[in-house]
């Protein structure tokens, strides 16, 4: 019954045609397969180990309503959906309905949960009981850099962080990996990250501290009328490269300012050839005890910039350090202040 993989995540949109060039032209994504339903229509991306479902049609208009462009569905495989289904109501989630014949639950905010067999691995054609039809490859600009799903950034209602962790440890068979508690002058959030037991489904769930000031965590959720989905990472193993030529394609990223690379000589002992090309990208860097954790945010390219992207590379660290947390929360404040 525990979850296996996240088979794919679905973007709901109003604008389907901009949403798949942004991944495709920008992030090298290609065109796999198209299908067509009673209320909506998808296009399948994929990259990689990443499956991305873009939808649009008369069947989004009540989650683009509330929420605005986002995710809308986080499929996971398990090898039981059915028994997957019932442990989760029995842990909490509501049974929603289904006209594909496959078992849906909810997850967090207006964000569902297809349940799938465990053989629909990412790679494989989707059996999520769509239609799908294959369409000829697409032509991409950029080479494909991007490998997997590193993790997914859920961002929650601040005082309910445990009932989630707690929820998916319950309902699919999640563990607590790691969790911090960041402070960036009045504001504040709490983080647990949460990971399914094959290792290949990681949730970063953050909260604002409602003790505290509001700030970024509470603009989302204003914005997304709920809980929702933050961000997705995608995991690469040339951050520069891969950086560069979505830059040049016109993916536009979150700023660094200059002090950050200045303190960062200090953290990476004085390698300031290395400081030097981080700080020309502006890619951020973060280190634990197994090593070095590289990465940046793109700004939202959405209307109500709630969702926007991760790129990431991992040299050899496994975790998400209080450092690499903190530096997200600063870049995304720092934009929000200054947009």
């Amino acid at each position: 019954m525990d979850v296996q993989d996240i088979v794919y995540a679905e973007l709901f949109t109003s604008d389907k045609v901009s949403a798949v060039d942004y991944f495709v032209s920008g992030l090298g994504f290609s065109k796999v397969a198209d299908a067509v339903e009673t209320d909506r229509s998808s296009v399948l991306l994929r990259q990689g180990d990443v499956n991305l479902v873009v939808t649009s049609g008369r069947g989004t208009w009540r989650f683009l309503d509330s929420h605005g462009e986002g995710i809308a569905d986080l499929a996971f495989s398990c090898d039981d959906p059915v028994a997957a289904g019932e442990r989760a109501v029995a842990a909490g989630a509501a049974r929603l309905d289904s006209a594909r014949g496959t078992t849906v639950v909810s997850g967090f905010g207006g964000v569902a949960h297809t349940l799938l067999p465990a053989a629909a691995r990412p790679g494989e054609p989707l059996a999520d009981g769509r239609r799908w039809t294959p369409c000829p490859p697409t032509p991409t600009a950029t080479p494909a850099r991007i490998r997997l799903l590193d993790h997914v950034a859920v961002c929650l209602a601040g005082g309910t962080l445990d009932w989630y962790a707690d929820y998916y440890r319950d309902a699919f068979g999640f563990s607590r990996y790691s969790s911090e508690y960041v402070a960036v002058g009045g504001q504040a959030m709490d983080s647990v990250v949460v990971r399914s037991a094959s290792g290949r489904a990681t949730f970063t769930l953050v909260a604002p501290d409602p003790a505290k000031e509001p700030g970024q965590l509470d603009t989302f959720m204003e914005r997304n009328s709920g809980p929702g989905v933050q961000h997705l990472a995608f995991l690469v193993d040339d951050i520069i490269a891969a950086v560069g030529e979505a830059r040049d394609l016109g993916v536009n990223f979150l700023t660094t300012p200059d002090t950050y690379y200045d303190l960062l000589v200090e953290r990476f002992d004085g390698d300031t050839d290395r400081i030097a090309e981080l700080r020309k990208a502006q890619v951020l860097a973060d280190r634990d005890e197994w090593g070095h954790l590289l990465q940046l945010f793109t700004r939202s390219p959405y209307e109500r910039n709630t969702l926007f992207f991760e790129l990431i590379q991992r040299q050899g660290s496994r975790g998400f350090g209080s450092a690499n947390i903190r530096a997200l929360y600063e870049a995304v404040e720092r934009d929000r202040l200054t947009s």
